[in-house]
């Protein structure tokens, strides 16, 4: 998928500069790598934000128009208002094609509710990630990662050497050697807490409940058994 965006020349910098650029609609930025100074640019926020709802645009190669001329460049840092849908600045990397970069590219999970472990062993989906950070040649960079779930068993999981990688690409040296679980099939909460057997008393081998009523049983009986003490016959001396 190719996305198309366009930047202008940044002169003014400075706080001041920055909020009258934004007063007016402008989002200003900076563009940097493949051995290039650093470039101050500005962008017209309304483009900018319809572009940050695509999913694609925060993990594809971006073709940046800049004073007439196409460059290949990386979304790697957006900075926005705290409460406001405000972009506040945005930073951007060239792409030098014969190096490897590193990127976060989002996962799509497929077949979720069909799997073995819902359908057939009443489990859940939990995803641990959503997203997985890989390296690539720019060329090589995929916009998604699909993770198919339809054979997964309950108690069983994905794990991130078990992803179905292209060709080219492959996690990041820690994720590799640390292999975590991507996603996991389990039993809800509450079908685990039912499946727990009621604890028994080692003694009687009756549930709490029943060797209490059995306890209040026998105290009763105990009570109805006690003689009282014979009285004395009157008139008669110890």
């Amino acid at each position: 998928m190719k996305i198309e965006f366009t930047a202008f020349p940044r002169t003014a910098q400075g706080t001041g500069a920055s909020r009258r650029m934004r007063i007016a609609g402008k989002v200003p930025g900076i563009v940097y790598g493949a051995g290039h100074p650093a470039q101050p640019i500005e962008l017209d926020h309304r483009a900018l934000a319809r572009h940050l709802k695509m999913e694609a645009f925060h993990a594809s190669i971006l073709d940046m128009t800049y004073e007439g001329a196409s460059q290949q460049v990386l979304l790697r840092d957006v900075q926005m208002h705290p409460f406001k849908p405000l972009v506040l600045h945005v930073d951007f990397q060239r792409v030098d094609k014969t190096k490897k970069i590193h990127m976060r590219v989002p996962l799509h999970f497929i077949n979720a509710e069909t799997c073995v472990g819902v359908k057939v062993g009443g489990g859940v989906v939990n995803h641990a990630l959503n997203e997985i950070e890989i390296s690539c040649l720019p060329d090589n960079l995929p916009e998604f990662i699909e993770v198919d779930l339809q054979n997964l068993e309950l108690g069983h999981a994905v794990h991130v050497n078990d992803l179905p990688l292209p060709t080219g690409v492959e996690p990041i040296p820690r994720l590799k050697k640390d292999n975590p679980s991507v996603v996991t099939v389990h039993l809800p909460k509450v079908a685990a807490v039912e499946e727990a057997a009621a604890p028994v008393t080692e003694i009687t081998g009756q549930a709490p409940a029943e060797a209490a009523a059995a306890g209040k049983d026998g105290e009763k009986s105990d009570k109805g058994d006690k003689k009282e003490p014979a009285k004395k016959e009157a008139g008669k001396k110890d």
